[in-house]
């Protein structure tokens, strides 16, 4: 081994910390999971941090491949020094314990978060990744004392350090090249020198060198693959791979011959060998759970991982290369290096009443995120905030010093703070923070429901549907449909499918996200049977040239009682628009529109329309439903945050819903026949309660002249609100500059037909919110009957709606590439003379 330098020189790259590189989530047709395409639409998801060029859906590379702040052990690292230390990253920082006595000591501190530790082969020194919540970089220390030696910070995103097997190199994964993948890339120490090691398409992470070789994780072209590169060639050759391995992580042996690594198996995750010359069937070490971040001891004899128990709370296990039962390594104390203390937070609506639940923000003087070990964190992507959920009384530890508790409870309670001097000697320090609703949705008759959803995609958790009431609660939700859903070629959850919840509120039951890629996704709820199969169409390897419809899908929902609707429908937000929500000529959403939405919706067979979700654009999505509302299409309104709530870095559930009139009932049949008939609105913040007359959302008015008074409540601020007849605003006036609640109303003339509704939009967009920009829309209330349209708004909406038929009949033939398709060509025409139909009316 040649010898390590004797001092390290500290490097940076000139920093760009606190600088956010903003682009926008994509939702590609032909994008199977994590498919790498040009960046060309957009959702309302707006994230942090840099830009990785290609990588089509953003939200996935920061959810699978950023690095998590947890409450227990995670990304463990066994030192070169015959194993007698392990590090790993525990609460926002580094920790290494020594294994004799099973303390772990503190080693990294300050208000980032500090992930994936990698010592050098001397055991001198440790590098990780930092995380700014921005951005990523790579840093290395002192083992012994933590003070800095050197950093890699580029613009890009940095991560997976691993020290070269003489120790005069760093390689990591970064976004740093003009192109802005994440290639490989080696720093050398003593000079700072840095230079490209991989430059192939889509992502190479977790390099992990041996003496003559190096193995990493590539991703790409729609496979996940695990590859060796030997005696210096750029040819890499591929050990395993499968689509979407999300958190695969391989570790390579001491003596290069095996790697180690986590890989998704059709029910699950499994830990697995493979034999780097020969890889051959891979030999299973562990299955039946979620083994995260393997790593080897020196001595080769030990494989161990992180895994979270039935409280999620992240554990340190090991079991031998040999195989064998798999052991728990225990973390007996904490030395945290510096005096710290107790704070007991409780929640409650108002001073000195019962605890309620509640979503919580709590940081230390330093600006760090403290979390409990009793509820797993997660972190908000739109404000970079890690959160947690309390059942009205948590505990967390924090270091001695000021501590601010930030609170909320769902959509309707203003952010508040409280902020403390924890001492070590004063005991437990209480927190009160008080949570009062600036709207009382069980008071009104509404009931709030979340349904679009999953429970279980890919990440750091494998979540049972209990876990989610502690959710809902701190979001102040009453219904909720979890989707199962395909992860390319597995179709998760369905060991949960015939679940049902003991009792509520809050109220689960699971739902199917039936996933034509081409066609458009669909949401179906309320159903006993799931639909086969659940992908089909261009881009898939089976099914890919079926004559199938989306129609057979919405057929099979209402044939159960069910509910179907599209979800996310359109996701273009338009970049020249002089605000984020200003409407686009219906001619540049034609591309944008699901391919068989408009067919399904004029030939009656479309139940509601998503218009509120993470993927999606409120006000371009609105633009489309208010066409088929026009024509006379009565179509619900829904919504749904699209969220993976095994992720860390997810919104919260709930933060975008639809509240639906049940008057005092709580009970799934009243919950859904309102939502069917549109008795409800949507939001991601602003609370609209709107009455045309004695009628609301989904009832019946007659023509002439009538009054309406609306009502609107915001936690945070709205810049305008508005009133639509027949898509038009007829009405406006300014929102709420703060929290609160503002009436309005007036009268308006009626035409013979159509419908009325209100909407509030715009302004920032802050907790309890996690969404681009405030929006909520009431259902319409129909002019003389459901259904009923205005001859004129008919005509232009059946002409728009023609436009962006005979569009996606193109996209349709094209996609298809010449396959016989009589059903789904068919179902366009008929479409097509009922639309010609009402145009001519």
């Amino acid at each position: 081994m040649r010898p390590r330098p004797a001092v390290i020189p500290s490097f940076a790259h000139p920093s760009v910390r606190g600088l956010s590189l903003p682009g926008l989530a994509v939702w590609g047709l032909a994008a199977l999971g994590l498919g790498f395409a040009p960046a060309s639409a957009a959702g309302q998801w707006t994230h942090r941090y840099p830009k990785v060029a290609g990588y089509n859906h953003h939200v996935y590379l920061e959810g699978y491949e950023l690095p998590m702040l947890t409450s227990g052990p995670i990304d463990p690292a066994p030192s070169p020094d015959g194993g007698a230390k392990l590090a790993f990253a525990s609460k926002g920082w580094i920790w290494v314990m020594d294994l004799s006595s099973g303390v772990a000591r503190r080693l990294t501190r300050g208000g980032e978060i500090d992930a994936r530790p990698a010592w050098s082969p001397d055991g001198q020194v440790i590098a990780f990744v930092r995380d700014d919540t921005h951005d990523t970089e790579i840093v290395w220390v002192a083992a012994a004392t933590g003070a800095e030696l050197g950093r890699v910070d580029s613009p890009g995103i940095e991560l997976d350090p691993a020290f070269s097997t003489d120790g005069t190199k760093l390689f990591y994964s970064s976004a740093e090249a003009e192109a802005g993948t994440l290639d490989l890339w080696a720093v050398d120490i003593a000079s700072g020198v840095r230079r490209p090691v991989t430059n192939a398409p889509g992502i190479e992470l977790k390099p992990q060198p041996g003496e003559s070789s190096l193995v990493y994780l590539a991703k790409g072209g729609g496979r996940d693959r695990v590859v060796v590169r030997s005696g210096g060639s750029p040819e890499s050759r591929t050990l395993i791979e499968g689509n979407i391995a999300s958190m695969a992580r391989p570790a390579l042996s001491p003596d290069g011959s095996t790697v180690a690594v986590n890989w998704p198996t059709h029910d699950g995750w499994d830990l697995r060998l493979l034999n780097v010359d020969d890889p051959g069937p891979s030999i299973l070490l562990a299955s039946g759970g979620l083994p995260l971040t393997p790593a080897w001891d020196p001595s080769g004899e030990w494989v161990y991982f992180s895994e979270a128990d039935d409280r999620e709370r992240l554990r340190l296990k090991r079991v031998r290369a040999a195989g064998g039962p798999v052991d728990e390594v225990d973390v007996v104390g904490w030395d945290w290096g510096a005096p710290t203390a107790t704070i007991r937070i409780r929640t409650m609506r108002e001073e000195g009443g019962p605890p309620v639940p509640a979503r919580l923000e709590v940081v230390d003087g330093s600006g760090h995120p403290a979390v409990p070990d009793a509820s797993p964190a997660r972190f908000d992507g739109q404000s970079g905030r890690v959160f947690f959920y309390s059942p009205g009384v948590i505990e967390v530890t924090v270091p001695v010093g000021e501590v601010t508790v930030s609170a909320v409870q769902g959509l309707a309670t203003p952010e508040a703070s409280a902020t403390v001097q924890a001492g070590a000697e004063a005991g437990t320090a209480e927190v009160a923070v008080v949570l009062p609703s600036v709207w009382d949705a069980r008071a009104g008759g509404w009931s709030s429901g979340e349904h679009h959803f999953h429970l279980n995609y890919g990440g750091l958790y494998d979540l049972s549907p209990g876990d989610l009431p502690p959710m809902m609660r701190g979001e102040a939700l009453d219904f909720a449909t979890p989707l199962l859903a395909n992860l390319h070629n597995r179709f998760e959850d369905q060991d949960l499918w015939a679940w049902s919840e003991p009792g509520g509120p809050p109220f689960v039951r699971f739902g199917q996200e039936v996933r034509s890629h081409f066609l458009g996704h669909l949401g179906l709820i309320g159903i006993d049977d799931l639909f086969w199969p659940w992908v089909w169409g261009p881009g898939y390897q089976v099914y890919g040239s079926d004559d199938r419809r989306n129609a057979d899908a919405l057929g099979h929902a209402r044939a159960q009682g069910g509910l179907a609707y599209y979800v996310h429908p359109v996701s273009s937000r338009g970049a020249e628009r002089a605000t984020p929500w200003a409407e686009l000529p219906v001619a540049e959403l034609h591309g944008s529109v699901p391919v068989e939405l408009v067919a399904d919706a004029v030939l009656g067979d479309l139940d509601a329309l998503e218009i509120v979700c993470l993927w999606s654009d409120e006000i371009l999505t609105s633009q489309i439903w208010h066409l088929l509302l026009n024509a006379g299409i009565p179509v619900a309104p829904s919504a749904g945050t699209d969220v993976m709530t095994d992720f860390y870095r997810t919104m919260a559930v709930g933060t975008a819903r639809v509240y639906a009139q049940t008057g005092g009932a709580r009970n799934w049949p009243a919950y859904i026949d309102a939502l069917r008939n549109g008795r409800s609105f949507v939001t991601n913040g602003p609370f609209p309660d709107f009455r045309l007359g004695e009628a609301g959302p989904g009832e019946i008015v007659a023509s002439g002249e009538t009054s309406w008074t609306l009502s609107v409540s915001t936690a945070t601020e709205v810049d305008r609100v508005e009133v639509l007849v027949n898509g038009e605003v007829v009405w406006t006036e300014d929102g709420l500059g703060a929290p609160g609640t503002r009436r309005y109303g007036g009268d308006l003339m009626l035409p013979e037909g159509g419908w009325v509704a209100a909407r509030a939009v715009g302004g920032e967009a802050r907790w309890p919110m996690m969404a681009n920009y405030p929006f909520a829309h009431t259902a319409p209330v129909w002019i003389g009957s459901v259904g009923s349209s205005d001859p004129l708004a008919r005509a232009a909406a059946a002409a728009d709606l023609l436009g962006i038929l005979g569009a996606a009949r193109e996209r349709l033939i094209a996609g298809y590439g010449g396959a016989d398709i009589p059903n789904l060509l068919g179902r366009f025409d008929a479409a097509r003379e009922r639309l010609e139909a009402l145009a001519a009316r």
